[in-house]
C-alpha cells in the first residue's frame, strides 16, 4: 500500500479497535477520522453502504466491514497474523467469530432492563468465556507465543470489562486462569493500549450511564469510576 490509509472510526467501537490494532501490528501508518454515528455525514454513507464503522480507505477505494479490513491488511502487508496453515487459519476464523458473538452478548449486558434480564446476559457472557478458557493453551497469546488476527479481536472485547469490573464483581473470571493472563497479556499489548483513547473507560461509562438500563442504574451508584 502506497497511499496512508485512512481508518474512519467511531471512538467506542470495538470493530474500528480490531483494525487499528492489525494496522498497528502490521507497523502501517494511518490517518483516524472520528465520526458521530448519530449524526452521519453524507461523505461516510457514500463509502459505507452499512452505514457502519469501520471504513479503510485505501487511496479512492473504501473497504468496510471489519472482518474483510483486517484480511485484506493481513494479505497486503507484513508480518502475517494468521497462520499458514489452512486448517488452523480456518479454525482461528472461527473463533474470531465467537468473538464477535461474544461482543453480542455484551451489547445485551449494557443494555439489559432488569435485574433478572441482566444477571440472565451475565451468565450467557461467564458461559462463553468458559468456552475460551477449554480452548486456549500456555499462551500469552491466543496461539501461544505468537500474536494473531484471534488476539486482534479480544484485545477490544476483554476492554468492556475494565469499565464492568468496576461498578460490581458479577462473576465472570472466577477459576478462568488462562482467560484471566490473555487479558492481560493483551491489555499490555501496546497495540492494544494505543487503538482508542487514554479516556476511553470514562467516555464508555458515559455511553453506558444514558442508556438507562439497569447496568446503568448500577454506574450511577459507583462514585467514581477510575480510568
Amino acid at each position: 500500500m502506497s497511499a496512508i490509509p485512512v481508518l474512519v472510526s467511531h471512538e467506542l467501537c470495538p470493530y474500528v479497535q480490531r483494525a487499528a490494532i492489525v494496522l498497528a501490528e502490521k507497523g502501517l501508518p494511518f490517518e483516524r477520522r472520528d465520526i458521530d454515528l448519530a449524526r452521519k455525514p453524507d461523505w461516510f454513507l457514500k463509502v459505507s453502504p452499512l452505514g457502519k464503522t469501520p471504513v479503510l480507505l485505501v487511496g479512492d477505494e473504501p473497504i468496510f466491514e471489519s472482518a474483510v479490513i483486517c484480511e485484506y491488511l493481513d494479505e497486503t502487508a507484513l508480518p502475517r497474523l494468521h497462520p499458514e496453515n489452512a486448517l488452523t487459519r480456518a479454525r482461528h476464523r472461527a473463533w474470531m467469530e465467537f468473538g464477535s458473538a461474544l461482543l453480542n452478548s455484551i451489547g445485551a449486558f449494557y443494555s439489559a432492563r432488569s435485574a433478572d434480564d441482566l444477571g440472565a446476559q451475565a451468565k450467557q457472557i461467564r458461559a462463553k468465556l468458559e468456552q475460551v478458557e477449554a480452548t486456549l493453551g500456555a499462551g500469552p497469546f491466543f496461539s501461544g507465543a505468537r500474536f494473531c488476527m484471534v488476539d486482534a479481536v479480544f484485545g477490544p472485547v476483554f476492554r468492556y470489562f475494565d469499565l464492568f469490573d468496576q461498578i460490581e464483581d458479577f462473576g465472570f473470571w472466577d477459576d478462568l486462569p488462562m482467560v484471566q493472563a490473555w487479558r492481560q497479556a493483551l491489555k499490555a499489548r501496546p497495540s492494544v493500549i494505543n487503538a482508542v483513547l487514554p479516556d476511553f473507560v470514562p467516555r464508555l461509562a458515559d455511553f453506558v450511564e444514558v442508556r438507562g438500563s439497569e447496568l446503568s442504574k448500577r454506574l450511577a451508584a459507583v462514585t467514581e469510576v477510575v480510568n
